[in-house]
């Protein structure tokens, strides 16, 4: 359920992310976000309690330092190259590679819980991907290999960033969470100073910023306590199903087309978190 919470947390931060990256680069709006989800972690962690140790502030810095080259690189794939690929790709690495991860560490889950991981796998390609009504066009961005790079790397950065959550171990609080953010902030703001977009988001996307901040801590919170608790296997690829979340928004709230594809995934996606709450 922790997981599923993170799932829901990153695809409405990723929804009203994306609502604001309509109006200012997306680059622009997590050197806003991250630092003040940053400064809402301290604020927590002290009534949090749990203890600081070495090891656990270590794991939190290596998987901040992911997750902020995994944003950075996902939206220069996406500024070159076609969402209809960029997303998919990018998703299945974020599902996949966990999961191997977890099974070459030893880790052996149900039958059940088998079949739902590979129904999530499935699930997360169908939801990411473009509807068809709006693919296609003569200026429809071209997959380049420079794209291709960008779109592998952030897929294993963001996979990355969940096999190092998932070493952080019990009883150390927020405090692992904060050194995240700490890390993720200091890769995004090096990267918008390298391509000169170090501009602070207006003053009408404030609420957007806080939103998305808050829906950071609440998400990456419950994913990195859902793996001090759970298989790696198990929850990562609960915690990648977020494309749905935003899929369900965009079509409630925007009142976006959404593919069969689309509603396929989302019911695979249903099925799957069934499957492996069952089996767990």
């Amino acid at each position: 359920m922790l997981a599923l919470v993170a799932a829901i947390g990153y695809g409405v931060s990723d929804f009203v992310g994306g609502v604001a990256s309509r109006r200012v680069s997306a680059l622009n709006f997590v050197i806003a976000s991250y630092p003040l989800s940053l400064v809402m972690v301290l604020l927590l962690a002290p009534l949090v309690g749990g203890d600081l140790t070495a090891s656990s502030l270590g794991w939190g810095a290596v998987a901040g330092l992911f997750g902020g080259l995994a944003v950075w690189w996902f939206y220069r794939a996406l500024a070159a190259g076609p969402m209809s690929i960029v997303s998919p790709v990018t998703a299945v690495l974020v599902a996949g590679i966990p999961v191997l991860v977890g099974f070459v560490a030893g880790e052996r889950p149900g039958a059940l819980a088998a079949v739902g991981i590979a129904v999530a796998l499935v699930a997360v390609v169908l939801v990411s991907r473009e509807s068809p009504e709006t693919v296609g066009g003569d200026d429809h961005p071209r997959f380049t290999p420079r794209v291709a790079w960008f779109t592998v790397g952030s897929g294993i950065a963001f996979a990355l960033m969940f096999v190092t959550l998932h070493q952080v171990p019990e009883g150390t609080g927020l405090w692992p969470l904060a050194m995240s953010r700490l890390t993720a902030t200091a890769v995004v703001w090096v990267a918008a100073l390298s391509l000169r977009q170090f501009v602070a988001p207006p003053r009408y996307l404030y609420l957007h910023v806080v939103t998305v901040a808050a829906l950071d801590v609440v998400a990456n919170a419950a994913m990195m306590f859902a793996f001090q608790s759970g298989m790696l296997s198990l929850v990562s690829v609960i915690g990648a199903l977020y494309p749905a979340a935003t899929v369900v928004l965009a079509l409630v709230i925007l009142g976006e087309r959404v593919g069969r594809g689309q509603y396929g995934g989302m019911l695979l996606a249903l099925a799957a978190v069934a499957m492996i709450t069952v089996a767990s």
